[in-house]
């Protein structure tokens, strides 16, 4: 055995991700040798996750500082590096996303707290409420005409918000349709109060093709 262990070579460890160091493979060994001993083998695991966590987080970071470079420069070589972090087909849109404090966000979680986070700032308004006018300004009603000519300029086929009623159904309504729409339009000019359903505003991310 002792005569076999010193003509056999050792095979050496291959990495199976590009982001695995050789110190990592080495504690891969450490802990495969430590098999027998378990404290001292969930030791060595504990210690090898920290460094694996590391490893992938610094080098996931190069990979995203050469996507930033490459968007304008080099696209192709850019989608490769997206592929290579994510390991499948990717497109524009889905990159790196960094964190208020410049940080690469990895966990998912995280992730979509930035995309919240992110819309909140775009859409904030920081500006002083107006003084409320009490003499009535009010004007004419709006007009059965007005509604119908407005959504003869409105385009087909476009997404629906969240009450899932399109600018088709409206119209298949004929005069009831308008009729009711231009009700609700009045009250909205008189009272000044929208109702919720059209104060939402639906986000969705569209991959863009390269």
């Amino acid at each position: 055995m002792d005569a076999a262990t010193e003509v056999i070579p050792k095979v050496k460890r291959k990495a199976k991700q590009k982001w695995m160091t050789e110190e990592i493979l080495n504690s891969m060994e450490e802990r495969r040798c430590a098999k027998g001993n378990k404290e001292k083998y969930e030791q060595i695991h504990k210690k090898m996750q920290e460094k694996c966590n590391m490893s992938k987080e610094n080098w996931i970071n190069e990979k995203c500082k050469e996507i930033e470079q490459q968007r304008k420069h080099a696209p192709q070589t850019m989608y490769r590096n997206i592929e290579e972090i994510t390991g499948k087909r990717t497109f524009l849109s889905t990159g790196c996303i960094k964190a208020m404090n410049g940080d690469i966000i990895i966990d998912k979680e995280k992730f979509l707290e930035r995309w919240a986070e992110y819309i909140r700032e775009l859409f904030k308004d920081d500006r002083k409420d107006h003084n409320i006018m009490k003499n009535n300004f009010a004007g004419p009603p709006i007009v059965k005409e007005e509604v119908e000519t407005a959504m003869k300029k409105m385009k087909h086929g476009k997404a629906t918000g969240p009450d899932n009623i399109s600018v088709e159904i409206i119209e298949a309504l004929e005069d009831f349709g308008i009729g009711k729409v231009t009700h609700l339009l009045n009250e909205i000019y008189d009272t000044g109060q929208i109702p919720t359903d059209l104060s939402k505003s639906i986000f969705i991310a569209l991959p863009k093709k390269p």
